[in-house]
């Protein structure tokens, strides 16, 4: 390999460029859609075609011909910061229904692909656009720009604007921040299936406080404002209205403080809600005609209330699709029915297909399974150890498979008659010699992977230890796929042993798992690690040396990595982290009152997961690292707890990175702060 790990790591997006994504399967099968760069290091993204009756894949469009990605609209800028896209070029298209025409924005104009032709054009529009949508019959799009919502008849070229901003704080047709960035809603409007009216959010970010994203680097540059919705301050007010293409328009009133998705088929206008508590979900329908909604289910919990993506939706023969919490397990419903086990944890609903429903789900939390309901039986489409996802219609299903046995992404388009079709990955390879045990250790038998050099002969020395954790709620690490391990084994290969852990708050095990971090998201998480790690050295007697143990991680990550040191500096000698949370009434409301509540109302609680009151406990070396663009935890948080230890008179180390957000996608920063990283450790542990 002519390239080091560091170097390959930056250039390829964590070996993320030249995977394929972004499927669209027609209705009858004939063709799939999707996106991806030539090559593993080219971060232009692509549009093509795979006709499943040829096996031939057509390149539809090469944005290269007009791409200028310093370019694009502020607001472009920040959804791809909250959807963490890391490449450029099109990273998003819409369809119609029938999937003959793809709709895309690209450098802030408005594209159009006939997929049979293969022929672009770009439509006039007055000024710069976001997330453009087809309707379902494929005569018009729909787009946001400057705040207003259009829609445009792409045979006549008529544009026409359905809802324009009263204030500069408005915008009609955008997810606001906390539903992007915390509820994995990335858009704000949803076409009728007749295609003659929308379902059209409006914003308005008034009641939010505003920050200031400043460049110290460049002090000519004014400060970016930024609408920051902090735990126990405002969020954004939004509504709801159905805009008919004439421009009349219809209210859809709600109660609650959250809207967390809307879906509009054949059979129904959904819309989910969510109390700002987040202790309660409700599904409604809506009447189209006058905005009125009828109350479908309410679901409760003491702790907080699940979202679940890919639902509200329903069967062939209108039966509704839901996931809920029940007996002890998260689970599929159809109609009223419950369809999977508790013992079987649904992560997500992909798609329908008339009667069949193609989920996620995981038994064993180190795997996401894919799976179909077809209305007679459940069924399991993958079965060997990994992490799956896939696409479903037509008859035709497409596959993608990551393992701990094979290399990268490998994604397979399934014919109805069992025939498959690779759709080759252009990812490069790590390089990697990857030395991944996955098993259970502690009390609670945690998901844990332990990640030795490719050199290291068991038995042979005690190793330094590197925990490598996120270690939050919402995510994993420990998964069984080599792509989670890449950076853990090149870290081991610089003289560590690497241990992963899944603890308490982390999903697959159930919902009394993941909550039993409520109102704290310190004690048990960090008290997790710990019991996992000594189990992983009474396991591995001769491999861990536990006197030398060190921590990094990023954003929680980062945030437990100093927890750890400044709790526990009895267990953990060093600790980086990255982009850490520091004080949790810093951060957003979404996230942080599902967790810990109003900080109003219980600012204990708020203390207890904070880290400034520990500022005076310092002991071990510590290295803060932080992006000065970050606007999701923004620079503060690592500048007052530097403050705090100062105050304290405790040494450490802060690393600001200038002009970076919270993804560091740049090329030399990522590279370098790999190996700026082993540099830290290995001084602070003696090495």
């Amino acid at each position: 390999m002519s390239e080091s790990f560091p170097r390959l790591h930056a250039r390829t997006r964590r070996f993320t460029l030249g995977v394929p994504r972004g499927f669209t399967i027609s209705p009858d099968g004939a063709r799939v859609l999707f996106l991806r760069t030539q090559s593993g290091t080219d971060p232009v993204t692509c549009l093509w075609e795979l006709d499943t009756a040829t096996h031939v894949e057509r390149l539809l469009l090469d944005p290269r011909i007009d791409a200028d990605e310093e370019n694009l609209p502020p607001e472009e800028r920040a959804r791809r910061e909250r959807s963490r896209e890391q490449a450029g070029g099109v990273v998003a298209y819409a369809t119609d229904s029938a999937v003959t025409t793809a709709a895309f924005a690209l450098s802030g104009g408005l594209y159009v692909t006939d997929v049979a032709s293969g022929a672009t054009r770009r439509l006039e529009t007055p000024g710069a656009v976001i997330d453009p949508r087809l309707s379902p019959d494929g005569r018009h799009v729909a787009y946001v720009t400057g705040g207003s919502f259009h829609v445009q008849n792409l045979a006549t070229g008529e544009d026409h604007t359905l809802a324009t901003p009263e204030t500069d704080t408005v915008t009609y047709g955008l997810a606001e921040f906390i539903a992007a960035e915390e509820m994995d809603r990335y858009r704000g409007y949803w076409w009728s299936p007749d295609s003659d009216a929308l379902l059209v959010e409006r914003v308005d970010e008034a009641p939010v406080q505003t920050w200031y994203i400043a460049d110290p680097a460049n002090p000519d540059s004014p400060a970016v404002p930024q609408r920051y919705p902090s735990a126990g301050t405002p969020n954004a007010s939004t509504e709801l209205h159905v805009i008919r293409l004439d421009g009349s328009r219809v209210a859809v009133p709600y109660e609650h403080e959250y809207l967390t998705t809307a879906a509009w088929d054949a059979h129904a206008l959904s819309i989910v809600t969510m109390s700002r508590d987040q202790k309660t979900l409700r599904l409604f329908t809506v009447d189209p005609a006058t905005g009125a909604s009828t109350l479908v289910r309410e679901d409760t919990d003491q702790a907080w209330v699940e979202i679940v993506t890919g639902v509200p939706c329903h069967l062939d023969d209108g039966s509704l699709v839901w996931v809920a919490d029940d007996e002890g397990g998260r689970r599929l419903f159809v109609g009223d029915r419950a369809i999977t086990p508790p013992t079987l944890q649904v992560r997500d609903v992909l798609d329908i297909d008339r009667d069949t429903v193609l989920f996620r789900a995981s038994g064993d939390p180190t795997e996401i399974q894919l799976w179909t309901w077809d209305g007679h039986s459940l069924m399991p489409v993958s079965t060997a150890s990994g992490v799956y996802s896939g696409r479903l219609s037509g008859g035709v299903g497409v596959l993608t498979e990551q393992s701990l046995e094979n290399e990268g992404v490998s994604t397979t388009v399934v014919l109805p008659s069992g025939m498959t079709i690779p759709i080759p990955s252009l990812a490069e390879r790590p390089g990697l010699d990857l030395r991944v045990h996955l098993g259970r250790a502690g009390a609670r038998e945690l998901s844990t992977a332990v990640i030795f050099p490719s050199w290291h002969q068991p038995g042979s020395r005690k190793l330094p230890v590197l925990l490598d954790p996120y270690g939050g709620p919402h995510a994993q690490r420990v998964l069984a796929t080599q792509g989670m391990f890449l950076t853990s084994q090149w870290f081991a290969e610089q003289g560590f042993a690497v241990v992963v852990i899944d603890g308490r708050g982390t999903p697959g095990r159930g919902p009394a798992f993941e909550r039993a971090i409520v109102n704290d998201l310190a004690t048990p998480i960090l008290d997790d690690q710990i019991d996992a790690l000594q189990g992983v050295a009474q396991q591995y007697p001769d491999d861990l040396d536990l006197s030398k143990v060190a921590i990094r991680g990023w954003s929680f990550g980062g945030y437990l990595s100093a927890l750890a040191v400044l709790r526990r500096p009895d267990v953990f000698h060093a600790a980086i982290a990255g982009a850490p949370v520091t004080d949790w009434r810093l951060y957003d409301t979404c996230y942080t009152e599902r967790y810990l509540g109003d900080p109003a109302s219980q600012p204990e609680v708020y203390d207890q997961s904070s880290l400034f009151g520990d500022a005076a406990k310092l002991d071990r070396p510590l290295l803060l690292i932080h992006g000065l663009a970050d606007d999701n935890v923004v620079a503060a948080h690592t500048l007052r707890l530097s403050s705090a230890l100062l105050s304290a008179g405790r040494p450490h180390t802060v690393l600001p990175l200038s002009g970076v957000t919270h993804m560091t996608p740049q090329e030399v920063v990522a590279e370098n702060l790999l190996l700026l990283q082993v540099d830290f450790l290995k001084k602070s542990l003696g090495l």
